[in-house]
């Protein structure tokens, strides 16, 4: 992924169970803690807050993980 993805953008990923859709919510540049794991985001590192689209849940991804679904 080499765009940098903004707040609202719809992004998609693998998982166990295939792959998801979702949608970005905020971009994290320092370390976080989201449902009791430690986020370890950085500026020279940053991960997404993502919200799936199915189960509405939020969890942080690496930029490389996320594709952005262009929206026609």
């Amino acid at each position: 992924m080499t765009d940098e993805l903004k707040k609202s953008d719809k992004v998609k990923w693998k998982t166990s169970q295939g792959e998801t859709t979702g949608e970005v919510e905020k971009k994290l540049t320092s370390p976080t803690q989201i449902k009791g794991h430690r986020v370890a985001a950085s500026k020279d590192n940053p991960e997404y807050l993502v919200k799936s689209d199915k189960t509405g849940k939020e969890a942080a991804h690496k930029p490389d993980s996320l594709e952005k679904i262009e929206e026609s």
